[in-house]
């Protein structure tokens, strides 16, 4: 399958500046907001929150698009806060996804995804594809977030990705 370039990106761990100079070295022109609720706690994430989240994307001429139906549920991701406090891991320092939860997560939001609509649905009004577009929620790892398993279902379709780190 032939479309856009895939990065995907977290928030914690980068400064305010990191994050905006990653994003303008992969050169992306459309971020999706794969969270559901888009708010991170802690000032020095507050560029992450979405008003000033979009704000700043617009100034750097990247379209913004929130995907609400790839976010987990709050029920889902309850099987993930389960697994943490089991572990006793805080969500900031998980590294990888529980297998409990990514096989949930596959199965309720990625047993239908089409690689090729997801791509389509990309396209700006004016009728220009993405070139390159950015899977974004909050944490640090790939492994330790839903946007690595998305970025797989694309990756597995022909897609270039790249984690940004």
């Amino acid at each position: 399958m032939t479309g856009p370039r895939i990065i995907t990106i977290g928030v914690y761990g980068f400064s305010e500046a990191e994050f905006f100079a990653k994003l303008q070295a992969a050169h992306v022109d459309c971020f999706c907001d794969v969270r559901q609720r888009r708010g991170v706690r802690g000032s020095e994430y507050a560029f992450a929150n979405s008003q000033r989240l979009q704000a700043r994307l617009a100034q750097m001429g990247i379209r913004y698009v929130h995907l609400k139906e790839l976010a987990p549920s709050p029920e889902l991701r309850q099987t993930q806060y389960a697994a943490d406090k089991q572990t006793k891991t805080g969500k900031r320092d998980r590294s990888v996804l529980d297998p409990a939860f990514a096989s949930a997560y596959r199965a309720a939001h990625l047993t239908d995804f089409s690689p090729q609509a997801f791509v389509a649905s990309l396209r700006e009004p004016s009728g220009r594809d993405a070139k390159v577009v950015a899977l974004f929620c909050v944490e640090r790892a790939p492994e330790a977030c839903h946007r690595s398993l998305i970025a797989d279902a694309l990756a597995q379709a022909g897609l270039e990705v790249q984690h940004i780190r």
